[in-house]
């Protein structure tokens, strides 16, 4: 019994709400001792320590999928995200998820890199599995920390933005129009090389996004609408185009196709991204400003624009003018 009375007249209280936890204490009156008892469950109830969640046994691809539910459906990618993501759980072991550590990651990515993956692509995969503890805590699904805050991304080596030349685009180009199979991926490459889009923000353009010598590209990587100037050629092209078909068909493997057949050498993962710095490069060299050029790409960072800075004619040039070299040669 919770409340016995006691054969000197008090009444005496064992209560023990909770495994390890146990309260005992001598009243007066049996309501003193009732009323002790229930202040001592009430506790129970809004106090978290008294009353802890039981431990999470959910999989790391249930955690994902309840991600997707709650967050991910909102996202641009974010299907893509959580099949990336469920591919990674897989590779694991699909372990649970609340007792996942940080050096069952460190081991597959050491895997990963040994299989020839870039370190900039494994940096942000993982980045996105670790953002699923933070989304979920944020969200009160999870009441633990985040298994993964220990991670240190990998610090890959700069490299080198690979553009086309003029003679380069001249000749895919050229190839593209001839290429009679997919009459549209002339049209979708042009896009590209005429205003800095991303191949799937030119591949999803209808009619309606153009307008007025502009073309509106929405539902982008950075959420945000932009509007770049186009020629009155290319929309005349796209007048033409978009009277006959409603939209673009899926035409990404039959351009990496005309690049090879082109002898393009481009490095892994640029063979379409290719033609979004080849317009940022030549935007540069022929005098642009980096602002400008932000704003065209719908960056949201200046950092992620200053890349192409080095392209400018003016760029740096007091390395020239000020070394200690200048005139003594």
């Amino acid at each position: 019994m919770a409340i016995t009375k006691l054969e000197d007249g008090r009444w005496f209280v064992d209560v023990e709400p909770i495994k390890g936890k146990r309260f005992r204490k001598r009243f007066k009156t049996k309501g003193e001792a009732q009323r002790f008892e229930a202040s001592v469950r009430a506790k129970l109830a809004v106090t978290p320590e008294w009353n802890p969640r039981p431990k999470d046994a959910r999989r790391l691809s249930q955690l994902i999928e309840r991600w997707y539910e709650l967050h991910g459906h909102a996202i641009t990618s974010g299907r893509r995200r959580r099949n990336m993501l469920l591919f990674i759980a897989a590779k694991l072991g699909n372990p649970i998820a609340q007792t996942f550590t940080v050096s069952d990651l460190v081991a597959l990515r050491k895997v990963e890199l040994e299989e020839g993956a870039l370190p900039r692509s494994i940096n942000v995969r993982y980045s996105y599995l670790k953002s699923i503890y933070t989304e979920l805590r944020r969200l009160g699904d999870i009441d633990y920390g985040n298994p993964l805050d220990t991670l240190k991304p990998l610090k890959p080596q700069q490299e080198v933005v690979s553009f086309l030349s003029k003679a380069q685009v001249a000749t895919l180009v050229s190839a593209l129009r001839d290429y009679s199979t997919f009459p549209h991926l002339a049209l979708i490459s042009e896009i590209c090389l005429a205003t800095g889009a991303r191949w799937s923000e030119a591949q999803r353009l209808t009619w309606p996004m153009v307008r007025a010598g502009c073309v509106v590209f929405a539902n982008t990587k950075s959420k945000r609408v932009r509007s770049v100037p186009i020629s009155q050629a290319l929309q005349d092209r796209l007048e033409a185009y978009f009277t006959k078909k409603d939209r673009f068909p899926f035409c990404r493997e039959a351009f990496a196709r005309m690049v090879k057949r082109c002898n393009i050498e481009l490095p892994r993962g640029q063979c379409t991204h290719v033609l979004r710095h080849t317009f940022a490069s030549h935007f540069m060299m022929n005098g642009g400003n980096i602002l400008a050029l932000k704003e065209i790409l719908g960056h949201t960072s200046l950092n992620m624009t200053m890349r192409y800075a080095h392209l400018s004619p003016e760029y740096l040039q007091d390395a020239v003018r000020l070394n200690p070299l200048s005139g003594c040669l």
